[in-house]
């Protein structure tokens, strides 16, 4: 098994509080959703999931942000939030609290609606972090494209590094792929809202890039220049 274990941190700039406080919140939100009965458990994820069904009618528009803090599994969450620990963090020490929490919020809110608008007749909730996350993962791509994601080769307990553009690039393939094998919705996997949070990162990621890592840059020359 092969997974992504943590980048290359930037060493100065904005402490990740808020990349942390929404990965202790959806961690907060599952272990409350865990301990509700079973069947009060889908009642919950039925009333804050994002249903497509509902959205496209103009009813229940506050599910596109509840949902992003609701996650289906044990493995669903950890997942996301591992990706979330690795890419958000450069982000936000780069852009500001203020900036990351608005970008954030609003990929999750674009991925959401990608997905209604893809699948408009949908009933099945949809719940998850991933579209929210998927935006940070297309910000990195272009504003961190020499960094290097630290990979974990299970089987033999070994490291290596590769070049997040390739990794992040690897990963829009995947989503891509599944789409065109398998439509909107497979296999309870909103496809179309990881794809639609990823282009809204590319687009908030070549902004950030030009405004504030090219500053960034220029700053730390001048200060080496001291």
């Amino acid at each position: 098994m092969l997974f992504p274990v943590g980048d290359d941190n930037i060493q100065r700039g904005h402490p990740p509080v808020f990349s942390y406080l929404f990965l202790a919140a959806n961690v907060v939100v599952f272990v409350f959703q865990s301990s509700l009965p079973d069947g009060t458990q889908a009642s919950f994820v039925q009333t804050y999931g994002a249903i497509p069904a509902e959205i496209s009618q103009g009813t229940d528009l506050s599910t596109l942000f509840s949902s992003m803090f609701l996650h289906g599994s044990l493995l669903h969450l950890l997942g996301n939030m591992l990706y979330l620990w690795i890419f958000a963090d450069n982000i936000e020490a780069v852009v500001g609290h203020v900036r990351f929490v608005l970008f954030y919020l609003a990929g999750g809110l674009v991925a959401g609606l990608a997905q209604v608008l893809v699948d408009p007749g949908s009933g099945v909730p949809c719940v998850g972090a991933s579209g929210a996350i998927a935006g940070v993962m297309g910000a990195y791509i272009l504003m961190f494209p020499k960094s290097r994601v630290r990979m974990l080769f299970l089987l033999f307990f070994s490291v290596f590094y590769i070049p997040a553009w390739v990794f992040l690039g690897f990963w829009f393939a995947q989503q891509l792929t599944a789409v065109l094998g398998s439509g909107a919705d497979a296999g309870g996997i909103a496809w179309w809202a990881h794809i639609g949070g990823f282009v809204f990162g590319l687009v908030a990621g070549w902004y950030f890039r030009d405004r504030f890592v090219t500053e960034r840059h220029i700053l730390r020359e001048e200060e080496d220049h001291l």
